[in-house]
């Protein structure tokens, strides 16, 4: 690999893919770099609440309660626009004790200050009419309207996809290793090559200081938090209309209950600050503590609707801040550092702001042939029966039921494979169209998922991995099997 680009981005998360999306508006040459083998496959981006925060809890003056609030306000029209799932659901505070109202109270003087629209703290009747589960008990309640729930996945392939529409390379499975600046440009070292960059966007999560530091006069630090995470059934999926959190504490928001968009109910997370930049291992401590506060702000919670517990990391930077712009003593090196949450929420905004500085450094001019807009893949069990029977008729492919759990055709899994920055493993299956995501958790389904991905991609049933690299499903004498079954 030996390519020259205007611009690289490092990291393919929520971030990154926003910083391709808007940077695309602009006429440039530019790739993002992915050490994994997809986008949102590793860090926040692919273990997170799946919460749009209204914006009230950040510190009022704050870059980040700056792009939180400008972000929530981007998310609907641009899930309009890139068709991805989102829902203005609205989400409470809950104070359970009279001692802790003052607590409350700065949380809503705060939000005010930050410019959230419809705050009102609430009590009595209009908290249980709000949110019935919120437990009797309950003193009081801070409600925003403006909060929402969105699918992270979704949203960062929808931003992905739409860079690609418009002219931005993906290059993934290829981890940087050195940067140098030299004749005036980057030289991006990799494990894969050399790439030239004018400028680099340093996207990478946890990992955006180790690059920062590399260039940078001025050092950074950031601790992986890890939060652990289970997710209920759709039986359980109307336990909560709205995203309930516990008054917030110096570690974060607290163990939160909220319905998704897919129609389950998250709980989590915990926040444990590690070493590891991967640890997204869980623990029986950490689910048991989720267990433990989950239900401190809602009565009857049913946790034997758990059907699969995660963890993510969120990349706290020591100040607590979004580390956004030029990198103090380089030229053209540009960070995203430190977007923990609410980096999902405030993604829109960051990858705008993130553009613009680099626009306006390397002079680039407005690309009037720009797609603002993107078609996601067509769910059927979303159509009317009258649709269903024509594109049925089309395409026969949507009458074969793949995932029984979440109804997925193989209509829609042939369609995310094949898509610009398509999936090529049963997790980037999984992420586009939810195949495996359901009770079972794969356990009927991945068999034909794999055979789907072996027969689109031209590849061995042993080649097919579960989230890339050696993420191999089968080996040994099942491997042998296979590769006899293919030369038939």
């Amino acid at each position: 690999m030996n390519k020259q680009y205007d611009v690289v981005i490092i990291g393919a998360g929520v971030t990154g893919c926003a910083a391709a999306r808007y940077l695309s508006r602009y006429n440039v040459h530019a790739a993002v770099i992915e050490r994994a083998e997809d986008v949102c496959a590793a860090g926040a981006s692919k273990a997170n609440s799946a919460i749009v925060h209204a914006g009230f809890d950040a510190k009022a003056g704050s870059l980040m309660a700056k792009l939180n609030v400008e972000g929530s306000r981007i998310m609907p029209k641009l899930a309009e626009e890139l068709d991805f799932s989102y829902m203005n659901n609205g989400s409470l505070v809950v104070c359970m004790d009279e001692a802790d109202y003052g607590k409350l109270e700065r949380l809503y003087q705060n939000g005010l200050k930050n410019g959230v629209e419809g705050l009102e703290i609430v009590r009595g009747e209009r908290l249980r009419e709000l949110e019935p589960a919120v437990r009797s008990e309950a003193y009081a309640a801070l409600w925003a309207p403006t909060g929402a729930i969105v699918c992270p996945f979704g949203l960062t392939v929808a931003l992905a996809e739409n860079a690609a529409a418009n002219g931005v390379e993906f290059i993934f499975n290829t981890a940087v290793t050195a940067l140098r600046h030299e004749g005036g440009a980057w030289s991006v070292q990799t494990d894969k090559g050399l790439i030239r960059a004018d400028a680099v966007i340093n996207a990478a999560g946890t990992y955006a200081d180790v690059l920062h530091n590399m260039v940078s006069t001025k050092k950074i630090h950031i601790t992986p938090r890890k939060g652990e995470y289970m997710l209920l059934d759709h039986a359980a999926g109307d336990f909560v209309k709205r995203t309930v959190f516990q008054l917030p504490t110096k570690l974060g928001k607290g163990v939160l209950v909220s319905p998704t968009v897919h129609g389950n109910i998250i709980v989590g997370p915990t926040a444990e600050d590690i070493f590891d930049r991967d640890g997204v291992n869980t623990t029986q401590a950490g689910l048991d503590a989720v267990r433990q506060r989950a239900d401190l702000a809602v009565e009857g919670l049913p946790l034997k609707q758990v059907i699969t517990s995660f963890a993510g990391l969120r990349a706290h930077e020591d100040g607590h801040e979004f580390i956004i712009g030029r990198a103090e003593g380089t030229e053209n090196f540009f960070d995203c550092a430190g977007i923990e949450s609410p980096g999902l929420s405030s993604a829109p905004a960051v990858g705008k702001m993130i553009s613009d500085i680099v626009a306006e450094e390397l002079k680039l001019d407005k690309n009037a042939a720009f797609i603002p807009t993107r078609k996601g893949i067509t769910e059927l069990k979303k159509l009317s029966m009258a649709e269903q029977n024509a594109l049925i008729r089309q395409n026969s492919a949507y009458g074969r039921i793949v995932c029984r759990c979440e109804s997925i055709t193989e209509g829609e899994i042939v369609d995310a494979i094949r898509r610009p920055v398509g999936a090529r493993s049963l997790d980037g299956v999984k992420r586009r169209v939810r195949a495996g995501m359901g009770r079972c958790q794969g356990g009927f389904c991945s068999t034909r998922v794999m055979e789907i991905l072996a027969r689109e991609l031209k590849a061995s049933l042993a080649d097919i991995t579960k989230s890339g690299g050696e993420a191999k499903l089968i080996t040994g004498l099942a491997k042998q099997e296979a590769e006899k079954y293919e030369t038939i």
